[in-house]
């Protein structure tokens, strides 16, 4: 709509209806937003629906414009209502332009509002069985609607070229490019690349994934996070690249990679972070391989919210592969641990650390701090829940339990 033009307000009865369908809205189940969800990322490039920070963004975005839209028309039902430019929108176009995208990723909007436009129809269906006020109802929400997320769109895409132009010569955006381009597989020149990153390709390297699910309080909170990391590499430069506003990418250099003493510090020192790390490889397929994976324990560590603050793929490749197909992840759960996959989580805990310490009672009982009748105790009781005897299914077992500790899913776009 122009500055020029006059917004219409619709009938009392028909806004009546439409402040009704909104108020629905508001009371729209998280599995219908994830539909809404998935149809956006279809539409946008792989690299942000593939990333669990930026696809975080993209759902808390799509959440607080679809609120923003039956919230204003719940209070005055039929008004214009503007675009929704709040910190989450704002956020997210400054993470794409990070990323080295431009606005056309911003279309992705009109494919979740398609599907939004569904679920809306789907509503007005149930407020009136009167032909023509339903009829007028979808003819003014249609307005509504679409104007407002043109208005949104626009709006952000002004943002985008905003803070592209501000930060077009950053080195920060130019090493994410770079990088981003190395672990896409594209061909590059490893001279070249190294130039541009100031960071010598050719050595042994381990990357990590440093977020918080605070963006407002995550800039400081990551750096702090990323010091502590790096503090013994300084004789060889590290390399640290701002993925996000809430997750900093970092690759150090060295065999040794990183020990578990630095990664517990760093999360000691700021309890809001969480950390995912790769294995330690050379060359540029190392340095791309490594980020890979630390991504794979990222998304795996986002499932669970009581997940470990720190997870080391090394130490969860197998959980990790395991729990790509959700589908045959849960059917192997259930059906090796039986009762105990819904039983005490204490019991699971125990016969899980029992069985990664070799069936030592002893060093379960140190390492849960527990005496070690208590836990042969809850070992028995344990055993007496699974469908097979443990004696002949104990590795089956050992990699189930692990499994259920990490895929107590929360709801996602991919889990």
């Amino acid at each position: 709509m122009t500055a020029t033009e006059r917004w219409e307000r619709p009938p009392s009865r028909i806004a009546t209806l439409l402040g009704a369908g909104a108020a629905l809205v508001l009371q729209t189940p998280e599995e219908t937003i994830s539909a809404i969800d998935e149809a956006t990322f279809s539409g946008l490039p792989h690299e942000v629906a593939e990333d669990p920070i930026l696809a975080g963004a993209v759902r808390r975005a799509n959440r607080t414009a679809l609120y923003a839209w039956a919230r204003a028309n719940v209070v005055d039902p039929g008004a214009e209502v503007p675009a929704s430019l709040g910190a989450e929108e704002l956020g997210l176009a400054r993470d794409l332009v990070r990323r080295g995208l431009d606005d056309t990723g911003l279309q992705a909007y009109r494919v979740g509002q398609n599907v939004a436009w569904q679920k809306w129809m789907e509503i007005a269906f149930t407020l009136t069985s009167d032909p023509e006020e339903l009829r007028e109802l979808l003819a003014v929400s249609a307005h509504s609607i679409f104007a407002f997320v043109d208005a949104t769109v626009r709006r952000l895409a002004d943002q985008v070229r905003s803070e592209r132009e501000q930060l077009t010569h950053g080195t920060h955006v130019e090493r994410l490019e770079a990088v981003s381009l190395i672990v896409s597989g594209a061909p590059v020149s490893r001279e070249r690349m190294a130039t541009r990153l100031g960071y010598e390709l050719g050595q042994h390297h381990t990357a990590a994934i440093i977020w918080s699910d605070d963006p407002e309080t995550a800039s400081g909170a990551l750096s702090q996070a990323a010091d502590v990391l790096i503090q013994d590499a300084r004789d060889h430069r590290p390399l640290v690249v701002v993925a996000s506003a809430a997750a900093l990418w970092l690759w150090v250099p060295g065999r040794r990679g990183l020990e578990r003493a630095q990664l517990d510090a760093a999360v000691h020192a700021r309890p809001e972070v969480r950390i995912a790390v790769g294995p330690t490889a050379q060359d540029v397929e190392g340095f791309r391989r490594s980020h890979l994976n630390a991504m794979a324990a990222q998304r795996l560590m986002m499932r669970a919210p009581s997940s470990p603050r720190v997870g080391i793929y090394d130490a969860i490749e197998l959980v990790a592969l395991l729990t790509q197909d959700e589908e045959a992840y849960g059917q192997f759960v259930k059906r090796v641990l039986g009762q105990l996959e819904t039983a005490d989580p204490e019991l699971r805990e125990t016969l899980r650390v029992y069985l990664a310490e070799q069936s030592s009672s002893t060093r379960t009982a140190e390492i849960m701090f527990t005496h070690r009748n208590t836990i042969l105790g809850r070992v028995r009781r344990a055993e007496q829940l699974l469908p097979r005897p443990l004696s002949e299914n104990s590795l089956a077992v050992a990699v189930a339990l692990e499994a259920a500790r990490w895929g107590e899913t929360r709801p996602s776009r991919r889990s």
